[in-house]
């Protein structure tokens, strides 16, 4: 299952080589909502694994971005304890312009009014 997430880059972190041929490398958004007229700032932190450290290059700090992600869980025991990891695999990012505005109106729209004087035998056909 695919998620989303917008909102600002604001940490990106080393490339970590767990091992011969895994590579991980994470990053935060800040990501800002209006609840009840008041603002709440939540973080969260992803995850590219491989070919896909490179996401976090192409934007800077402070950018509004779009992530595409999923949620991967994992289930980890050692020593006995059994504990749960879950981790955000971002797969794609996109820059966001926040910016967008509305197509502009056009002037050349054309008008349709009901004629009903008009008898049905003047059909342009």
């Amino acid at each position: 299952m695919s998620y989303e997430l917008t909102g600002k880059l604001i940490a990106r972190f080393d490339v970590v080589q767990r091992t011969a041929t895994f590579k991980t490398r994470e990053f935060v958004i800040e990501k800002t909502d209006d609840i009840g007229g008041r603002a709440i700032t939540n973080y969260a932190k992803f995850q590219c694994v491989q070919d896909k450290t490179t996401l976090p290059d192409k934007f800077s700090i402070g950018e509004t971005v779009k992530v595409y992600f999923n949620i991967k869980g994992t289930r980890w025991e050692k020593n006995g304890q059994v504990n749960y990891i879950t981790n955000l695999d971002a797969w794609r990012m996109e820059s966001v312009n926040l910016q967008q505005d509305a197509p502009p109106a056009s002037d050349n729209v054309p008008e349709y009014t009901s004629d009903i004087s008009a008898s049905p035998d003047d059909l342009p056909f």
